[in-house]
């Protein structure tokens, strides 16, 4: 069995949750976006994230603004909303359960093989 495949959409579940985490920090355009996603490791490609930010922006969890650059033509900002914030405690909320539940499995696993090494 291919994990690579796993791993994909593990990420892509959790990338709407991801670009709120970044936003709720500070303002960024798309490259922004893609840049600290990368930095941890979470591989996103404008084709991906563009989708993603229209669908939040249409839910009215994000906005966005547009900004002149020094670099080239305008830039369009996004800005998580009030909805968005506590959109995203909410879902911060339940990856918490998640986490302490999946990581409540994983220590059984390793419970149950420490013991069957011992025996």
């Amino acid at each position: 069995m291919n994990t690579d495949n796993a791993n994909a959409q593990m990420r892509k579940g959790i990338l709407e949750f991801c670009i709120l985490l970044v936003l709720a920090h500070k303002d960024m355009y798309a490259s922004d976006i893609i840049n600290q996603l990368k930095e941890v490791k979470l591989i996103v490609v404008e084709g991906t994230l563009y989708p993603l930010l229209t669908r939040q922006k249409n839910s009215g969890l994000l906005s966005y603004r547009w900004e002149e650059s020094n670099q080239g033509p305008p830039r369009k900002y996004y800005t998580i909303t009030e909805l968005g914030r506590q959109f995203l405690n909410e879902v911060d909320n339940s990856w918490n359960e998640l986490i302490t539940s999946v990581n409540s499995l994983r220590s059984a696993r390793i419970t149950a093989a420490q013991n069957i090494s011992n025996a």
